[in-house]
């Protein structure tokens, strides 16, 4: 299982932008798509993700903001933030966890998400 991650980018505090995770096999093979962020000199925390059967679970600090979902024919898993605030800002990270898979789940590389005051 390859991830890919992509939409980095550059907002100011207010805005919006969408994180895309395009997995190289089809989602339904994925038990659960979770997208994690890394601000500078913090811990990887999760903000969201969404089970097989479309279980969301969302971090407290994402609420109301951030939307998970995913496009089943494309095999992508998105992130769309609205109401961006300066401490969205960090690394993003796609996860997926299968059953046979690593205990550590299939990662997709880093996105970076800038949010300006």
């Amino acid at each position: 299982v390859q991830l890919q991650a992509s939409g980095r980018g550059s907002v100011q505090a207010g805005g919006s932008l969408r994180l895309s995770c395009a997995a190289s096999v089809n989602i339904f093979t994925i038990n659960a798509m979770r997208w994690y962020r890394q601000a500078p000199g913090e811990q990887r925390e999760s903000v969201a993700s969404i089970t097989r059967s479309g279980t969301i679970v969302y971090a407290d600090s994402v609420k109301g903001r951030f939307t998970i979902s995913r496009d089943i024919g494309k095999n992508t898993v998105y992130l769309q933030m609205i109401s961006a605030k300066p401490e969205d800002t960090g690394v993003y990270y796609c996860k997926g966890a299968t059953a046979t898979g690593p205990t550590n789940g299939y990662w997709g590389q880093g996105t970076e998400v800038t949010v300006s005051s």
